[in-house]
């Protein structure tokens, strides 16, 4: 069995990663550094769920921290015979197009200097595989519908999407250097139970059961390809295989727009949504939708679950957590770079409190 190091080990996907692994019977040593970029209820209960089974063991700390990952990396030698990990899973990630633009230095410092900070740990420990999570935000405004790992990703529109640019190059270097063995799996619109809480499919599963106003920003037409967390984190494990160097894409099994999205919730919870729209937001994009033949060729992957099986899922889940999910902020106590004034109290009165 194997021994892999997992980071943002309390987050939406790599929470579900590392539980995936551990339900193979490999060990787990999860770090996160559990800041606050969005409700830290959401990441204590995955984590809660991950300390209960056996081969975890977490660590909080900062990837951006170089200190701290060499302060981990002897203490894990010091406890083992045996090379300190098969592979590194990099799922630690400041995320989100908009909130990227009101502080992009965050996003440099994790999604970019802690990249570095780990593909060095590979290199100093022998480490022969790196995983890098990326987005299908780096493929820009004008990408082509599939969208294959060939379009032009050298354009972003937000600092989100340019540093996991950054972090992409980097491994490739990295690979070149070093012969390291890097998949960057560059996730769409990723949905599930526990899912993150400024993404929309928490958000308006929230909303509408709990009778609060929906925010939707635009004329709803604007699209996702959505894909269960389950789909994602199995084509995450696929690709710690031998590949040398390739980016693959994972996501995009069903597109929908946001209005289709809202009218399936609402069946599904047997509630109307209660809408307040609002402009649209220049940092989002119009649509996503994947070609992953390219993944199907080289990993065998191919999701499995479709939408509205994963949306019942997301609404038992939410029904059955109610107690304390209800009381989850769906966006960050912060200034709002879409709305000001009155707006902005409105909106985080109306979704946060």
């Amino acid at each position: 069995m194997g021994h892999y190091l997992v980071t943002g080990a309390a987050g939406f996907i790599g929470a579900r990663v590392a539980e995936m692994l551990l339900e193979q019977g490999h060990t787990v040593v999860g770090v996160d550094n559990l800041n606050a970029a969005y409700d830290v209820r959401m990441k204590e209960h995955r984590l809660h769920r991950l300390q209960a089974l056996p081969g975890f063991t977490f660590h909080k700390l900062d990837i951006s921290d170089r200190q701290a990952l060499e302060r981990l990396n002897v203490l894990t030698v010091k406890r083992s015979t045996v090379q300190p990990w098969d592979a590194v899973v990099n799922l630690a990630a400041r995320a989100g197009v908009r909130a990227s633009v009101e502080d992009p230095w965050a996003f440099i410092e994790t999604n970019v200097l802690g990249t570095l900070n780990l593909l060095e740990l590979c290199r100093q420990c022998g480490i022969e595989k790196f995983i890098l999570a990326s987005t299908s935000s780096i493929y820009g405004a004008n990408a082509p519908l599939p969208t294959p790992e060939t379009a032009d990703s050298d354009h972003p529109l937000q600092p989100y999407a340019a540093s996991k640019k950054s972090a992409e190059v980097l491994c490739h270097s990295y690979h070149s250097l070093y012969g390291l063995d890097v998949s960057v799996v560059r996730y769409f619109t990723v949905y599930g139970p526990a899912g993150r809480p400024d993404m929309s499919m928490f958000r308006f599963a929230k909303w509408i059961s709990e009778g609060q106003p929906l925010h939707l920003y635009g004329s709803g037409e604007q699209s996702r390809g959505f894909t269960y967390l389950d789909d994602i984190a199995g084509g995450t494990l696929a690709a710690l295989k031998p590949l040398g160097y390739e980016i693959l894409n994972l996501g995009g099994h069903e597109v929908i727009t946001m209005n289709g999205l809202i009218e399936m919730l609402e069946e599904v919870i047997g509630k109307p949504a209660n809408i307040q729209r609002h402009p649209p937001n220049p940092a989002d994009m119009l649509t996503n939708w994947a070609d992953v033949s390219k993944a199907r060729r080289l990993l065998g992957w191919q999701p499995q679950v479709g939408l509205r099986e994963g949306v019942q899922r997301l609404v038992d889940w939410y029904r059955a957590e109610r107690a304390w999910a209800k009381e989850v902020a769906t966006l960050p106590s912060r200034r709002c770079p879409e709305l000001s004034g009155r707006a902005c109290r409105d909106l985080i009165e109306g979704c946060c409190a």
